[in-house]
């Protein structure tokens, strides 16, 4: 009876546990709830619904799209048949010399009342002469103000009276998701508008320019459109279409424009000094590696190496030697060989830029004076 008694009292402890379990936390004895929590949207927040219509935006700056023709004169003597005498005999002298005339198309940008025109500088590379057709019927012939091949852009004029000009606003505010009209004239079919959105922003290395700073965009951008307008939803200009990448020579949704704030500052330096203006330091630089970091006995792989000094330049005045590992320009650390020089062209000639190079295994600070980068061979 005793051992009865010593085996009860566990059970109805057990019991009475169970019992107060229920009643306090009955939770514990539920089937476990796996419902997933989603998260639901409620109404846009104010200013994110879109338009119904772009057309006041494209309104707004298709009057400033112009297209253009280029002519080009080639001279038939050139060509290597007219020098096979069985050929020549057929051709006097008078036929050989005719001329052949080639002709392509683009477009252009207004961007001032006075009849200045963006456009790039392959659109009209070569041509013996360029003409303008505007949305309103009107033509005129451009002269070429100057050009940058270095950005593939070139600013035309023309003399006509009440021109219209397109309103810029600041590329440096983009957003990836942007909504973004390309107008051009594509196949020469006539002007003609594609939507896309931003795609993203300061692309460069692409082997195109040598600055680059493209803004990428999947609005159509067909031969043609070259030299076009890139234009935001309120129809201000943020770009000036230039490129695709495309397999099919056609639009796969890989475009790209030149940033508008690039255009003005390349534009103005071409009227007011006929060149564009960038700063230059004279050193030739590689990216450096992780093994190349390591042997030099550096714990982070961002810097360049100095692999040549231009004689009697900038870089070689301030003690700059070839082995030298460029770590900070002016304050900022070194990201990479492009940032580096993009970022020394936008400094004015004479600017005082403060360097931190790693050598012989301790930092040194150096002083450069910036001058103007020599004349490309481009």
């Amino acid at each position: 009876m005793r051992k009865l008694a010593f085996l009860l009292w566990p059970i109805l402890s057990g019991i009475l546990a169970a019992v107060l379990l229920l009643i306090f936390m009955p939770d514990m004895f539920q089937p476990q709830d796996n419902k997933v929590q989603f998260q639901q949207s409620g109404q846009p927040p104010e200013g994110m619904s879109g338009p119904f219509s772009y057309a006041d935006a494209v309104e707004h700056a298709a009057s400033s799209v112009v297209n253009i023709y280029t002519r080009t004169v080639l001279d038939k003597t050139n060509n290597q048949i007219y020098d096979d005498p069985d050929f020549r005999k057929y051709y006097d002298a008078e036929n050989r010399r005719k001329e052949r005339i080639q002709s392509s198309l683009g477009s252009g940008v207004i961007l001032s009342p006075e009849g200045y025109i963006a456009t790039n500088n392959h659109v009209i590379t070569g041509a013996d002469s360029i003409v303008i057709a505007l949305k309103d019927g009107r033509e005129a012939t451009a002269t070429v103000v100057g050009v940058d091949p270095d950005t593939d852009l070139a600013v035309l004029k023309i003399d006509l009276q009440n021109l219209p000009s397109v309103t810029l606003s600041s590329s440096a505010n983009l957003r990836v998701g942007d909504v973004a009209l390309a107008i051009g004239n594509p196949f020469g079919v006539g002007q003609t508008v594609t939507m896309g959105i931003i795609s993203a922003t300061g692309r460069n290395q692409l082997g195109l320019n040598t600055y680059e700073d493209f803004i990428q965009t999947d609005a159509a951008i067909n031969p043609g459109n070259s030299g076009g307008a890139l234009i935001n939803a309120a129809g201000n200009l943020i770009g000036i279409n230039t490129a695709i990448f495309s397999k099919s020579g056609g639009s796969q949704g890989i475009g790209f424009a030149i940033p508008s704030d690039q255009a003005k500052q390349v534009m103005q330096d071409l009227i007011d000094h006929g060149r564009v203006i960038r700063g230059w330091v004279g050193v030739e630089a590689q990216e450096i590696t992780p093994e190349l970091a390591e042997s030099f006995g550096l714990k982070d792989t961002r810097g360049l190496i100095i692999a040549g000094v231009f004689r009697n330049g900038p870089a070689h005045k301030g003690g700059v030697l070839p082995g030298d590992i460029l770590l900070e320009i002016g304050g900022e650390k070194v990201v990479n060989s492009y940032n580096s020089m993009y970022s020394v062209a936008r400094m004015l000639p004479g600017t005082i830029l403060p360097i931190k190079v790693w050598r012989n295994g301790e930092q040194v600070e150096l002083e450069i004076t910036v001058t103007e980068r020599p004349a490309s061979n481009k």
